[in-house]
């Protein structure tokens, strides 16, 4: 089977296709043109890169040629962007996303697994842990925009067939992740401890996320190729809460001294806890997370200190 990841040269992508590859299935990344690709490719030889533009549907329909499986990574936002031009959001996003789907069908593709966003669809919890049938209320764009391309993925599958997989992801850390970003707590944070810069943490740091080691969201991300269950849709995440300053705490710890940390004001955006119910994606992906926090923190540290050094 060929498999297609939309986004494969980022984070989470990279590590996708090397575990894909490793599994003996064949890898197409599609990718930005001149992105800054990671220096980290364990088979890069292996790996069939097309360069385009989400937006572009012909750049698209290249990429699609001849795959049987696509992995739908791309967002051309973040939730804190989405509301400053939602506009955006929907034309980028959404829009790329259905001309994607239309495409998909006519070339008759087996199966879509799309990456939504377990942090930001459900909006402020009722209940903790947040089950995949919780109300789906966000407070960003993104998350409307993820919980639309659900939607339609839904409604494709019901009208023409196409297979599809959602699999809500909570916040995941490791290896290649930005050090310098707006989102992914974990490695800003510990970049900048490793620095000695002083964390800037949005609020009183007493926001809780669910965080969830690379190396379990890729196992996950392979095992959904083959779900015949009659669920489409599963949370993916540790299923246990950190707060910010307990992340804080916790690369104390792993470094054996204390950092600096500085408090501004908190961001409506954010919402007080997300902690994902992941029992589903258990039994029926038989799954489960095999890093734990403090072991993926380590893990992330060592590559750190020799990205830093380099």
């Amino acid at each position: 089977m060929k498999c297609l990841i939309l986004g494969g040269g980022g984070f989470l992508g990279s590590h996708l296709c090397d575990a894909l590859l490793v599994k003996g299935y064949a890898v197409r990344i599609f990718d930005r043109p001149n992105l800054k690709r990671y220096r980290v490719f364990s088979f890069d030889e292996d790996i069939e890169w097309v360069d385009g533009d989400f937006t572009n549907q012909k750049d698209v329909a290249q990429a699609i040629s001849g795959c049987d499986i696509i992995y739908h990574l791309v967002s051309t936002t973040l939730p804190k962007s989405s509301n400053d031009n939602p506009i955006y959001d929907i034309e980028t996003n959404v829009v790329s996303s259905l001309h994607l789907l239309e495409l998909a069908r006519k070339a008759n593709v087996h199966k879509i697994i799309f990456i939504s966003s377990g942090g930001t669809v459900y909006g402020i919890p009722h209940e903790v842990p947040i089950k995949e049938n919780h109300l789906t209320d966000p407070v960003c764009s993104y998350g409307i925009s993820k919980l639309t391309i659900e939607k339609y993925l839904h409604l494709y599958h019901s009208l023409y067939g196409l297979d599809y997989c959602i699999l809500r992801l909570a916040n995941p850390f490791g290896e290649r992740q930005q050090v310098i970003a707006t989102q992914g707590a974990v490695a800003v944070f510990l970049n900048k401890a490793l620095t000695n810069e002083t964390i800037e943490i949005w609020g009183d740091g007493s926001v809780i996320r669910d965080y969830i080691y690379i190396s379990d969201v890729v196992d996950v991300m392979i095992k959904a190729i083959h779900n015949q269950e009659e669920y489409h849709l599963y949370n993916v995440g540790g299923g246990i809460g950190y707060s910010l300053n307990e992340i804080i705490d916790e690369i104390e710890n792993v470094l054996g001294r204390q950092v600096s940390r500085s408090y501004v004001e908190g961001r409506a955006l954010d919402v007080p806890v997300s902690v994902l119910d992941i029992e589903r994606a258990k039994k029926d992906l038989k799954w489960s997370p095999c890093v734990d926090f403090r072991e993926g923190l380590e893990r992330t540290t060592n590559w750190m200190k020799t990205f830093i050094n380099t």
